[in-house]
């Protein structure tokens, strides 16, 4: 079986427990305005079959032991290569390491069976509301529902992501709708705040992507870090 990824990261200290591989794959049905990796939207760059991707991945092995690491599956969308990684974490798991799933929850569906290999779940939120979903993303928010569904019936353990765009998160109200938003995930180990930044701006260049964001300012850190405060007071008091 081929997977598309777009590129592998090694000794990743950001995207899950310990040090990690990172496989970025290709795919991606959303277009989230704030998106600083465009060049996953599409799959067909990079085709690797799942024993090569095993193997990349198996060598870092003596790392993750050390450092309760492991893989992280990202993109794009993982989801929509699910065949691939169940494929390539029946390998992993074979070797006692560590799996984690980085993603929006919009896939093709059949989760059960991709999740049945999933140790840890990072959920990238984007939006609280069906309509901000939608503005933000292009999407419908329904399938990321679906996924979290499933995640609750699993008890899968979850670290939530929320990205803060200047504007549209900066506020209570959406402090206060992602309070409830959260209540409804079961087994939350850890929520972090990501102050949206304009990294991927010259990739929207040498792609010709226009990017919808352009003129909009990164988010200030401090405020991104006072706002994550008020959060957690909310969520203690609600």
């Amino acid at each position: 079986m081929m997977g598309s990824i777009d590129s592998i990261e090694t000794f990743g200290l950001v995207d899950g427990p310990g040090i990690r591989t990172v496989v970025f794959l290709s795919g991606c049905k959303l277009r989230c305005k704030y998106c600083h990796n465009p060049e996953t939207w599409k799959m067909g760059k990079h085709n690797i079959t799942a024993e090569e991707l095993s193997k990349k991945i198996i060598r870092n092995k003596p790392y993750f032991k050390r450092n309760n690491g492991g893989v992280t599956f990202s993109g794009g969308e993982p989801l929509l290569q699910s065949d691939f990684i169940i494929e390539v974490s029946k390998i992993l798991k074979r070797e006692g390491i560590h799996i984690t799933l980085d993603t929006a929850g919009v896939g093709n569906g059949n989760y059960e069976a991709i999740l049945e290999y999933i140790d840890l779940v990072l959920l990238d939120v984007k939006h609280t509301n069906a309509i901000g979903y939608k503005e933000l993303t292009g999407g419908a928010i329904d399938e990321t529902l679906k996924f979290i569904e499933v995640c609750n019936k699993l008890k899968k353990k979850i670290w939530i992501r929320q990205v803060i765009v200047p504007g549209i998160m900066d506020n209570d109200q959406y402090l206060d709708e992602l309070v409830q938003f959260v209540r409804k995930i079961d087994n939350v180990e850890k929520i972090e705040f990501l102050p949206y930044h304009k990294l991927g701006d010259e990739k929207y260049d040498k792609l010709g992507i226009i990017n919808p964001y352009r003129d909009k300012s990164a988010m200030d850190e401090e405020k991104c870090n006072k706002l994550y405060l008020r959060f957690i007071e909310k969520l203690n008091l609600q």
